[in-house]
């Protein structure tokens, strides 16, 4: 998922047009039995939600689907909330409008001045999806933009920036079920703030060896004096984010983060590879780091992710929980990583706060 390396760069208040919009088609991917009341409590703390006032002949049908939700000061419409997105286990359209409802203040510090690229499923997680990278033709003029010149096309084209929940509740109300955020932010999208270290397993690689190649990660961060913060990828893979401050450059990091993984993959051989071609192959954990460069994205901090049984999320967790070996990527549904998050807050928060250099 690249945005070739750029570079053109200018805020947008509004919207402009995205005339030759290119769309990626994949196939199917990547599911909790209970009526939306009981599986999350609405609605939010200073949002209200307002019934839509359709004619009669359509309220009978569309009364349960179609409403008006009042999110900071705008209003936004969603619609068709009883469509089944996960039909091994009935998750609706509307649960995943109500669970980006509910995260979304925890969730949005991660996308402050941050492109983000979305997954969208319109007709849920057995249909067809796309990737979405710069924003549609008819989004509402209050979205913020920026402009981005890629090498590859003529003209700028215009990248979503989602820091409100109505603009993360508008897109996910068009079918986006996943938000994978750039590893750079405004004003200069050239310079990362992030050094990302994608953990992927082989195809016959199981979770209990992605998580032990983390943990010899995280020795190695910390010999190098630097804090990396573990969560999971949404499937079977994790991701450690190490923030930075100002002045790094792509290539640097990319470079840095290379190293760190050919040094692991020469101590650890039979558990850990640096990522050639295709990072799912094999029974070794690959560190995928290209995933440093202008454009790429990675799973954010609280999305949902489309596996293709039941939703999950991706999620922070501590070194302790990695180490003891108690929590399994399957098991973090959007009910119990609500719950999770009030019960232990936000642990991904040092990302938003940490000023490192990488030697």
């Amino acid at each position: 998922m690249v945005f070739e390396d750029s570079i053109s760069l200018a805020f947008l208040a509004c919207c402009t047009s995205s005339k030759g919009r290119q769309r990626q088609w994949y196939n199917r991917m990547g599911g909790i039995y209970k009526p939306v009341s009981e599986r999350f409590n609405l609605p939010m703390k200073n949002s209200k939600i307002y019934h839509s006032t359709n004619n009669r002949e359509k309220d009978a049908r569309m009364n349960a689907s179609s409403e008006t939700w009042q999110l900071g000061n705008q209003s936004v419409q969603v619609t068709h909330l009883e469509k089944v997105y996960w039909p091994q286990t009935g998750f609706t359209k509307g649960d995943v409008l109500h669970y980006y409802q509910q995260i979304a203040p925890v969730a949005l510090p991660y996308l402050k001045d941050r492109p983000v690229t979305l997954r969208v499923y319109p007709q849920g997680v057995e249909g067809a999806s796309y990737y979405l990278r710069d924003c549609p033709e008819d989004a509402p003029d209050w979205l913020r933009r920026a402009s981005y010149q890629p090498k590859t096309v003529s003209h700028p084209v215009p990248l979503p920036l989602l820091d409100t929940a109505a603009g993360l509740l508008w897109f996910a109300n068009q079918g986006a079920i996943e938000f994978h955020l750039w590893g750079s932010h405004l004003p200069d999208l050239t310079q990362p703030d992030l050094a990302i270290f994608d953990l992927d397993p082989g195809e016959a690689a199981s979770f209990d060896a992605v998580r032990e190649a983390a943990l010899r990660l995280h020795e190695a961060l910390e010999q190098a004096g630097v804090r990396g913060y573990p969560k999971t990828s949404g499937g079977e893979g994790l991701h450690v984010f190490v923030p930075l401050g100002a002045g790094h450059t792509f290539e640097r990091v990319r470079a840095w983060v290379k190293a760190v993984g050919q040094r692991l993959a020469s101590s650890y051989p039979d558990l850990i590879a640096l990522a050639r071609g295709g990072t799912h192959r094999g029974d070794r954990v690959t560190i995928d780091y290209a995933q440093n460069s202008v454009g790429r994205n990675t799973a954010s901090p609280y999305t949902l992710r489309a596996h293709p049984v039941h939703p999950t999320v991706s999620t922070p967790l501590t070194w302790a929980e990695l180490d003891a070996g108690t929590i399994h990527p399957a098991d973090l549904t959007p009910q119990a990583v609500l719950e999770r998050v009030g019960r232990l807050g936000d642990l991904f928060a040092p990302v938003l706060q940490a000023d490192q250099h990488i030697a």
